[in-house]
């Protein structure tokens, strides 16, 4: 998750491509530093798993929604233009479950969750902090001639995304968690909490990642209602709320455009700048409309040259349901929407177990599908495609001894 968060190894070491051809064929080739640490990562993944003696009957049973869409993911490698390289991307990706399931089969699952958000967020903010104040050339870049705020990340929506991640989790803990931890005597001390969001609340501010900014308030409101006694004490009436808020804003998008108020209202055109026309473009590329070009294939070859030659050095939709589309197409957009429902229904039954947890996994399900209306984190290497998988994946055995008397 640091190298997914931050940068890939090769990036920390100055290591660039031996690929001395046009910029095009960087994608196909890839990076054999990065190749090799994310093979012994998985490796090593793969080695836990076995050690711990998993019932993988019980593991496919309640999570068969994204065994299909992996599955279906490696069948459309058979008709991708690339399928080395879509083969090569489809093991990367499954190095997400791969570590989601080291996570979930731990005794304390979610404990562990929190124990890996609150170590990147000391390691990756302060980190953001140094090289935005002190190494420009590590912490600052350029886009289309306008300078950026990076932090430890490759680029300002990066650096959101961390800033996203760690907010919803030290929210969470001092809004919902907090007083498990002090019936313990192992909760964090009210002065982490006092440097920590300030510095989040900076970096923000300096990434200027719109779609993380709306999506840390969207966050923070649910943690806020969840607080309330009357979702407290029936605590699925969250779920109901959150459909009529959805049905409602619905209602309003009718008549009021409250869309293009909020765009506004964060500093970016109601058009989402270049966005809206490239989805249009990109929506009449698709030729197969039912099974995409194949896994992590749409963007390669010619197709992505040309692409780079109308919008810059793109190589993602900026919509993670437009990017599913286009890879895997109506089929791989529905083992994602039945993964996400699966998700919510999961997250409804551990509400009545673990009321804060769920909550928790409520955030992530929520925030990161709204997340991929702007930016794409369905795929590849991605803090956020590992946390919403977290979210929507269950171990049964574990959740009911999962109590986590403290985060």
């Amino acid at each position: 998750m640091f190298l997914a968060g931050s940068r890939y190894v090769s990036q920390w070491l100055n290591l660039g491509s031996p690929v001395t051809s046009p910029y095009v064929d960087v994608y196909l080739e890839g990076n054999p530093v990065n190749a090799a640490s994310f093979f012994i990562l998985i490796g090593a993944g793969f080695i836990v798993l076995l050690r711990r003696r998993l019932n993988w009957g019980e593991i496919f049973k309640n999570n068969h929604w994204i065994w299909l869409f992996f599955l279906f993911g490696a069948i459309s490698i058979l008709w991708s233009d690339y399928p080395f390289v879509s083969y090569k991307r489809w093991i990367k990706a499954l190095g997400n479950v791969i570590m989601v399931l080291v996570i979930l089969t731990e005794k304390r699952p979610y404990e562990a969750i929190g124990v890996i958000l609150r170590r990147l967020a000391f390691l990756m903010l302060p980190l953001s902090v140094l090289f935005i104040k002190y190494y420009p050339d590590l912490g600052r870049a350029y886009h289309r001639g306008m300078p950026m705020f990076t932090g430890v990340a490759g680029q300002k929506n990066g650096l959101g995304a961390i800033c996203l991640i760690s907010g919803i989790y030290f929210f969470w803990n001092l809004l919902l968690n907090r007083w498990r931890g002090i019936e313990s005597g192992r909760q964090l001390h009210f002065s982490i909490y006092l440097i920590i969001l300030p510095m989040i609340a900076w970096l923000l501010y300096m990434a200027n990642s719109a779609t993380s900014m709306a999506c840390m308030v969207v966050a923070v409101c649910l943690l806020l209602i969840s607080r309330l006694p009357a979702m407290a004490l029936k605590p699925r009436r969250i779920l109901g709320f959150g459909i009529a808020c959805i049905a409602f804003f619905g209602v309003l998008e009718l008549f009021l455009d409250p869309t293009a108020t909020v765009i506004t209202l964060l500093g970016r055109q109601a058009t989402l700048t270049t966005r809206v026309p490239m989805w249009e473009e990109l929506l009449a590329m698709a030729k197969n409309p039912i099974v995409g070009f194949g896994y992590e294939s749409f963007w390669l070859g010619e197709r992505l040259h040309v692409l780079q030659e109308a919008y810059g050095r793109i190589h993602q939709a900026h919509n993670g349901y437009l990017e599913m589309y286009l890879n895997l197409g109506f089929i791989g957009l529905f083992f994602l929407l039945g993964g996400i429902l699966s998700g919510l229904r999961k997250v409804s039954r551990h509400l009545a177990v673990d009321y804060p947890t769920a909550i928790f996994r409520l955030c992530f399900i929520v925030v990161i599908s709204l997340y991929n209306w702007t930016e794409a984190t369905f795929f590849g290497v991605s803090e956020i495609w590992v946390l919403f998988l977290l979210g929507v994946m269950d171990i049964p055995n574990n959740r009911k001894k999962d109590r986590m008397d403290n985060v």
